[in-house]
């Protein structure tokens, strides 16, 4: 039985609606004949050099990615141009790229679902549903087995995800017991309202920024008040565990002449991590 690109389509596009998008996303088919034929995919969380070479390697048809590779609108993409030479590439070596962003993110399940799962947790709905009772939307909500203080949860993330430089930052009371967690994959601090409204005992999300995270936790001092404590992680750890998603789901409905893969290429951009010797006072010991 011949598999095209368009079959693989119809899978993904079935389990991560386009219509989910936002409507400023990149999603669909960006490259690649829909009728080509496709006996290997490989799911990544970026289209960057390493995962188009890493397709090439494998005698892959078809590169999936979550991120998009043309978010902006562009007027020419010569071989020249980082992100054209990777157009060029793939176009030569008979390679199509398909991405699901913002409607992967949404979906049930989706990339949320996937960190949730990582970490142990039981899902009980969405952060941020697309509207009131969906179980579709934004992050989700889930418990763990057993409560369990703070520092050993944030220890607990960093082992469930791919190690990177940035790792596993927690912000908060240590002894904290955390049992309702909260998790948004990718960048989630448009969230933390939302996330201390939902009256959980954490949230883990990336890219959070200093002073969003530092007012959050500030008004863990007012009365009557409850935030949950912070865990920020590395943007592409927290989405890797999408990959392993995207990738059941197809091989759960392709034939099996298609071989699905997940791509262990660590695309995250930080790769150093060091710890200075500056003292509290900011001056170095002599």
């Amino acid at each position: 039985m011949t598999t095209r690109i368009r079959d693989v389509l119809d899978v993904l596009e079935t389990a991560y609606p386009p219509s989910f998008a936002e409507s400023w996303d990149a999603v669909g088919l960006v490259c690649g004949d829909p009728d080509a034929t496709v006996r290997r995919v490989l799911c990544c969380v970026d289209p960057v050099e390493e995962t188009v070479e890493a397709a090439v390697e494998q005698g892959a048809q078809l590169l999936v990615s979550h991120h998009p590779l043309l978010l902006r609108g562009v007027h020419a993409l010569p071989a020249d141009d980082s992100k054209g030479r990777l157009l060029h590439r793939l176009i030569r070596s008979g390679i199509g790229l398909y991405c699901a962003h913002t409607n992967a993110d949404t979906a049930k399940p989706g990339v949320s679902d996937a960190l949730a799962a990582r970490l142990g947790l039981t899902v009980t709905g969405p952060l941020s549903p697309h509207r009131e009772g969906a179980e579709t939307g934004l992050g989700r909500i889930g418990t763990l087995p057993e409560p369990e203080p703070f520092e050993e949860f944030v220890r607990r993330v960093a082992e469930a995800l791919p190690t990177t430089s940035w790792g596993a930052r927690g912000a908060g009371d240590p002894r904290r017991l955390v049992e309702r967690v909260a998790v948004c994959g990718g960048s989630g601090d448009s969230h933390l309202e939302t996330a201390a409204a939902a009256g959980v005992d954490a949230y883990v999300t990336a890219d959070l920024r200093h002073h969003p995270a530092a007012e959050h936790l500030a008004r863990a001092d007012v009365p009557g008040v409850s935030v949950p404590n912070l865990v920020d992680v590395a943007h592409w750890a927290s989405e890797w565990p999408w990959c392993e998603q995207a990738a059941d789901i197809l091989g759960g409905a392709l034939p099996d002449t298609v071989e699905v893969l997940v791509s262990s290429c660590r695309t995250d951009p930080w790769t150093v991590h060091a710890h200075g010797t500056a003292t509290e006072s900011g001056r170095k010991p002599e």
